[in-house]
């Protein structure tokens, strides 16, 4: 354990969503996460935006494994600025699910959940500094051109 918060996610730069439409055949879960990714489109666009999904924040407040965690799970859009290079702020849907605190009370809780938005936002950063984002970016570049090369829907959002 030699970190005080863990976070983790899967990004969708929102940019990458060429097509809104939702396979026929998706399963509930599938469509569901479309469903939310499109609702983030309109209410957000897709300039400078990143749909974090499959994401949860764990803050350790002491030295022991056993003792003193919180878990959230999360899911929303982060923003950047305007260089693509920093993130600004996030529009995020937070839950706790875990925990292993004795002595937590729900305004401490409340501000646990106020400060995963925060922790979100430097972890960006740092996955920006990384070059994950870059990668990430021409990934879906390629998965589109196969799509184009196929002739059309190869999947969304794959």
């Amino acid at each position: 354990m030699n970190r005080w918060v863990e976070i983790n996610f899967d990004c969708l730069p929102l940019r990458s969503v060429t097509r809104l439409d939702i396979p026929l055949d998706a399963s509930p879960g599938y469509r569901a996460l479309c469903e939310r990714i499109k609702a983030a489109i309109e209410m957000h666009g897709n300039h400078n935006t990143y749909y974090l999904y499959n994401a949860s924040c764990t803050y350790h407040l002491t030295n022991h494994p056993d003792v003193g965690m919180l878990q959230f799970k999360f899911e929303g859009t982060l923003f950047t600025d305007a260089t693509d290079l920093k993130p600004n702020r996030c529009d995020l849907t937070v839950e706790l699910t875990r925990e292993t605190c004795d002595w937590i009370n729900a305004s401490v809780v409340q501000w646990f959940h106020e400060s995963v938005q925060h922790s979100v936002c430097v972890e960006f950063g740092r996955y920006i500094e990384a070059g994950d984002l870059q990668k990430t970016v021409e990934r879906l570049a390629k998965l589109r051109e196969a799509s184009d090369e196929a002739g059309g829907f190869v999947g969304m959002y794959l």
